[in-house]
């Protein structure tokens, strides 16, 4: 416990030591991202050359994986992390400002009073809709800027169809669930999602300019 710094600069603090922690994750799932609007040529051709053989198809497109070292699914491990630090933030700031003995190290002092209120203006132990607009709107921004380079698919099969829906979905609808979720549960899920979607901003800003350098 920081007893000279309010909770939300807490909470600021850990979000971005464990964004620093993930970034060897963080990075590949954005090399992934790059990679993928590489390749994004060559899946439509597989997709049209073989789109009355499915089976096939699916066997083309993981070669095609593997021959350009593509994980699709590698960016949802990052999120899995997250989901239990989530969980611990809601759980500790569930008894806030209460804090007792029993809960600290022995050396560490209980604090005469806890300043809840981020930044002396949100208390983030209550909901705040002021921060949770903006955790659904960095969460439409981070979108934007990780989705950068790609297209999407212009066909008219089922399968290009799943992929423009699904598309559409998390550009729009994931950002009003990222909003009622942080909204509906308190201030501090949605300050750290806000504050780890602006440090996703940042890391995918970086690490792309640094492979346009290379």
């Amino acid at each position: 416990i920081i007893p000279w710094a309010d909770a939300g600069l807490i909470v600021i603090v850990l979000t971005v030591l464990v964004r620093l922690l993930m970034f060897p994750l963080s990075r590949k799932a954005v090399l992934t991202q790059v990679k993928m609007a590489e390749i994004a040529p060559d899946l439509a051709k597989i997709k049209e050359q073989y789109k009355d053989k499915a089976e096939e198809q699916a066997r083309r497109t993981l070669a095609l994986y593997k021959e350009r070292g593509v994980n699709p699914f590698s960016g949802i491990l990052v999120i899995i992390i997250q989901i239990p630090i989530i969980l611990a933030l809601y759980q500790i700031f569930l008894h806030f400002p209460e804090v007792k003995a029993e809960w600290l190290y022995s050396f560490v002092e209980v604090p005469e009073s806890i300043n809840t209120f981020f930044l002396g203006f949100v208390d983030i132990t209550a909901k705040s809709i002021v921060l949770a607009v903006l955790a659904a709107l960095s969460t439409f921004v981070q979108f934007k800027v990780s989705t950068q380079g790609q297209t999407a698919p212009t066909g008219k099969s089922f399968g290009d169809n799943l992929t423009r829906s699904m598309q559409t979905q998390m550009k729009y609808f994931f950002p009003v669930i990222v909003f009622f979720i942080s909204y509906s549960i308190s201030g501090v899920i949605a300050l750290y999602w806000l504050t780890t979607n602006l440090f996703s901003i940042a890391q995918e800003l970086f690490v792309r300019r640094k492979l346009t350098k290379v």
